[in-house]
């Protein structure tokens, strides 16, 4: 299945938790001021790329941990990135998910579109929200204003609620 790429990082320790492979798709809706990656909000920019490059790629979970799904936004291609990160869950790789959408709303989307559901339920950690500059806060782990969460989705599917994801020690030393 084909997918538009804004870039893929191979090793990355700011994209969540321990060494993760950070794939950055291209095409974001929300256009965020003061968003990290804005040259990744053109739909029709980046390059295509194909999600059996990026699962032929994917790291084998002795140094590198996870992957993490950022953008542009995530579930906008949510139908190429459910792929990739079942085939990463398959290697025993953790998925974190960047998404400018609250949670509430994926599971809204889920309802009537299969490959978002697909794509919540093969993520790990959840950073939902859009960026808000004025809220900006360089201290915070993984995302960069407070507005956004860190959202165990396992176990708030599981729940029926929002958990906040705590860092337990993921086997990434």
């Amino acid at each position: 299945m084909l997918l538009r790429m804004a870039g893929l990082v191979r090793e990355s320790v700011v994209d969540g938790p321990g060494i993760r492979m950070v794939v950055f798709v291209q095409g974001c809706p929300h256009h965020c001021p003061g968003c990290h990656n804005p040259d990744s909000h053109d739909p029709a920019g980046g390059y295509a790329s194909s999600t059996e490059e990026i699962i032929a790629d994917l790291p084998d979970g002795k140094l590198v941990c996870g992957v993490t799904l950022s953008g542009g936004e995530p579930f906008a291609q949510a139908p190429a990135l459910a792929l990739i990160a079942e085939a990463a869950k398959s290697k025993g790789l953790s998925v974190v998910t960047y998404t400018g959408y609250l949670f509430e709303k994926l599971l809204e989307r889920g309802a009537q579109e299969p490959a978002v559901a697909e794509l919540l339920q093969h993520t790990d950690l959840l950073v939902d929200g859009p960026f808000e500059q004025e809220r900006r806060d360089l201290n915070l782990a993984f995302r960069g204003s407070v507005n956004q969460r860190l959202i165990d989705v396992p176990a708030s599917l599981q729940a029926g609620h929002i958990v906040e994801w705590v860092d337990s020690g993921w086997s990434y030393d």
